[in-house]
């Protein structure tokens, strides 16, 4: 083994997850500095460091020490000090102010901080207010480096302890000792494998019924990550055996144990004698099932109060609507406006161009004629905005109609406090999962009327369950079908192309020219050249798309050389090209275009949404995110929030429309590759969208039309 010893003079790469960092370090008595790289957690400019391990030749790097094991020393001099405060380790103290503190101070600057804050003052710029905070941030760094000394002694991240002190504080290492499991439940980014590894660590039995029953439970929710709203009781039994590694009668023990404690509810699925089999039964987590069974029994009483519409001429009222529309109605939208009309709960399901968006349109003038109460709502901020554009009044986020209140975790609007709405109307209604259709229907005035917009032909929701296609499926409410593709509509290649696809068929790939282009690049590597080349150089010339504002990357994995991750660092790269910034050891930019990936309530910023960074502060640790004209300040520790949107998943981009869309479809996808998700991509493009990839590879998607099973009963509760 190689030794290397020196001064740490900067962080060039540090990744969140892994704690894996790339740092410069110069060594005593050499002028160029030397790259080091392994998983350095916790590591900061201006510290000493000695490390064992390798020197290695990166084909792509160059010379690099890659470590094996190392520790560090505060630094003692007063640049290492400096460079240690500036480094963005204490909240307050930035480049500027650390320089000040030094030249104040020099070499006993950290013994200042540490044991007489007051002194601070001495420091130009330096006042109480500013002395509490420094002094704060400099005893909860100490702490976390010491839960850092005792968590990387059991495997865990920095990154991650750093989580662990902001969510437990002064008692993380108590909890940690007492029960890792909790970590899972409640660390953002920490799952049952790495708690399981720390629990394995401090010496917990592997086949302790504790662990088996946190294991059970993390199978369960990962399942839900999969769509599932139940799971089946046999499978879940030889899926947990397998991932913890034990006899199969321990699950049987901790799945009888978790549901005596009502951790999980046990559902018998035979529903005839004669068809009956052993076993046959779904496990459910209780807020599931609850949701399920509820959603189920408030969506058959909706049906059984009188509507609040009174009786119409059907002749009449559709005339009405065409008139002050200004145009005249297809025969399936006619129907869908009087279903809409004379039942309590109408879905209207079709693709692009068959005219849901001329639907709402109607319904609005019609029920607002009426002078009945019509509220508005999609489940994603874009969606709702392109609602309101649509129908001309307002349109809110379902969370929004519902009132979240983020602090208490719950709706305001429920079945105590019921909307004020006589008509609901949710488009994009594809995209709503279980529990937020449960939420939605439980604030449903009795007597109010419920349409449902959407295309079943994409992707289901991201969260648990086939809510659309499920109340589709069940024949329990009347449901209207557009198929007719209007004129305007049927003159886009993307539209057709999206029909195409929906049905089976290859799109048509032989012109060059027009808003659907397709360019064969069989190659993985030579694809994701040609998207980047594309974003950069080609669209933006030939059709003059901003390639920050309306140029989108749809890719269906996150993994390979045309995937998201790889894609977003390339993209970055060449269309970026500021230097990096590290926030929190990512790498962002000022002008990255970012998504937010959880919903923000008090930020007033939604899962989905996208926006470019405007600022990145140092000295402050926040950087600004503008997001269509609103800037959004974020500190340093709710970075985590964002992603890098230069490419996303087409999961990620349900229920947004983008003037462009360029997507890779290569058959290093090929696991991914489904008809409903190629449908999906190509139909959140506006003006154009361009296929980069294999002809077979498409092939295999537009034939591929058995979407992955989701375990969800809602169907059969609705039947019976």
């Amino acid at each position: 083994m190689d030794e290397i010893t020196g001064y740490v003079e900067r962080i060039t790469y540090c990744s969140e997850e892994s704690g894996f960092t790339v740092a410069r370090v110069r060594e005593k008595g050499k002028r160029e500095l030397s790259t080091v790289v392994g998983s350095l957690s916790g590591l900061n400019p201006g510290e000493s460091l000695r490390a064992t391990g390798r020197w290695v030749e990166d084909p792509r790097f160059g010379r690099q020490f890659r470590v094996e094991s190392y520790r560090t020393v505060a630094p003692a001099t007063v640049r290492g000090i400096e460079k240690y405060l500036a480094s963005g380790l204490i909240k307050g103290i930035g480049p500027a102010m650390a320089g000040r503190i030094v030249q104040t101070f020099g070499t006993d600057t950290l013994e200042v901080i540490d044991k007489t804050p007051q002194a601070l003052s001495r420091v130009p710029g330096i006042g109480a207010k500013r002395i509490a905070g420094i002094s704060r941030a400099w005893q909860e760094q100490k702490e976390v480096k010491e839960i850092m000394i005792f968590l990387q002694g059991h495997g865990v991240s920095a990154a991650f302890a750093a989580r662990i002190f902001r969510h437990y504080g002064s008692e993380s290492v108590k909890v940690v000792q007492e029960n890792p499991y909790r970590l899972a439940a409640d660390i953002r980014g920490i799952g049952f494998v790495t708690a399981d590894r720390i629990a394995q660590s401090l010496g917990l039995d592997p086949g302790s019924v504790t662990r088996v029953k946190e294991g059970v439970v993390y199978v369960l929710n990962e399942t839900l990550g999969e769509g599932h709203v139940y799971y089946p009781y046999l499978s879940l039994l030889e899926r947990a055996a397998a991932l913890l590694k034990v006899e199969r009668e321990t699950v049987v023990e901790a799945v009888a144990l978790l549901f005596a404690d009502r951790r999980l509810v046990l559902e018998d699925l035979n529903r005839a004698e004669e068809e009956f089999q052993p076993n046959h039964k779904a496990v459910y987590l209780p807020a599931f099932h609850t949701a399920e069974t509820g959603l189920a029994r408030r969506l058959l009483a909706l049906g059984a109060v009188p509507s609040p519409v009174r009786p119409l001429d059907p002749d009449k009222a559709v005339a009405w609507v065409e008139v002050r529309l200004g145009m005249t109605l297809a025969a399936r939208q006619r129907e869908a406006v009087l279903s809409a009309v004379q039942n309590k709960v109408t879905i209207i399901t079709g693709g692009p161009g068959t005219g849901k968006t001329t639907i709402i349109r109607a319904l609005v003038a019609l029920f607002g004629a009426l002078r009945l109460r019509v509220l508005l709502a999609a489940p994603t901020g874009r969606a709702a905005r392109r609602m309101q554009e649509a129908a001309g009044c307002e349109a809110r986020t379902i969370h929004r109609l519902l009132e979240y209140q983020p602090k208490e975790g719950s709706f305001k609007r429920n079945r105590d406090n019921p909307l004020a709405a006589d008509v609901v109307v949710i488009d994009e209604a594809s995209m709503i999962d279980t529990l937020l259709m449960y939420h939605l229907v439980k604030a449903l005035p009795a007597a109010a009327v419920l349409v449902l917009v959407g295309d079943m032909d994409q992707l289901p929701s991201v969260g648990p369950g086939s809510v659309f296609r499920d109340v589709i499926d069940s024949g329990r409410f009347q449901v209207v079908t557009l198929s007719d593709i209007f004129r305007q509509a049927a003159q886009s290649r993307i539209v057709v192309a999206a029909h195409q696809v929906n049905q089976g068929e290859m799109p048509d790939l032989s012109s060059a020219h027009g808003d659907f282009v397709f360019i064969a690049r069989d190659d993985p590597e030579k694809a994701a050249d040609t998207v980047v080349e594309l974003c950069r150089e080609r669209i933006p010339r030939r059709f003059g798309f901003s390639a920050f504002g309306d140029i989108q990357v749809l890719t269906p994995m996150h993994r390979g050389a045309a995937g998201v991750t790889r894609l977003n660092e390339r993209l970055q790269e060449a269309l970026n090209p500021r230097p990096v910034q590290a926030v929190q050891g990512r790498p962002f930019k000022v002008g990255d275009r970012v998504m937010q990936v959880v919903n923000n309530y008090d930020k007033d910023v939604y899962n989905g949404d996208i926006g470019l960074v405007t600022a990145i502060d140092p000295e402050e640790q926040e950087l600004a995110v503008d997001f269509d004209g609103r800037e959004v300040t974020y500190g340093y520790a709710d970075a985590e929030q964002l992603e890098p949107a230069y490419a996303v998943s087409i999961h990620k981009a349900q229920g947004s429309e983008y003037p462009a869309v360029v997507i890779p479809i290569v058959e290093q996808h090929f696991m991914l590759l489904q008809r409903n998700l190629v449908y999906t991509g190509i139909t959140r493009g506006r003006k154009l969208v361009v296929l980069v990839g294999s002809k077979k590879a498409l092939a295999m998607a537009v034939k591929n039309n058995k979407p992955a099973v989701r375990y969800t009963m809602l169907k059969e509760r609705l039947r019976f």
